[in-house]
């Protein structure tokens, strides 16, 4: 099912872009869809989990990056 329509933002262009490189990515990696039968409703929460744990770390890492990025410089 693919869906076309006419996008006049550019964030949403944007994002839309990178769902499709995102798609193309994960079918070659792992050469199925989100279409795919084979996982449990459980095993699809569990994904999620890990997906979500690996993008608090992420924010993290960011937030003390810029934590000590802001620190003062003894005077400097």
């Amino acid at each position: 099912m693919e869906h076309k329509s006419e996008v006049t933002d550019s964030i949403v262009a944007a994002v839309i872009a990178k769902f499709a490189q995102r798609s193309a990515l994960g079918i070659r990696k792992y050469g199925t869809t989100l279409d795919r039968t084979d996982l449990t409703t459980k095993d699809w929460i569990q994904h999620t989990q890990e997906e979500l744990m690996d993008a608090i770390l992420y924010l993290e890492k960011l937030k003390q990056s810029t934590q000590s990025a802001s620190l003062p410089s003894n005077g400097n």
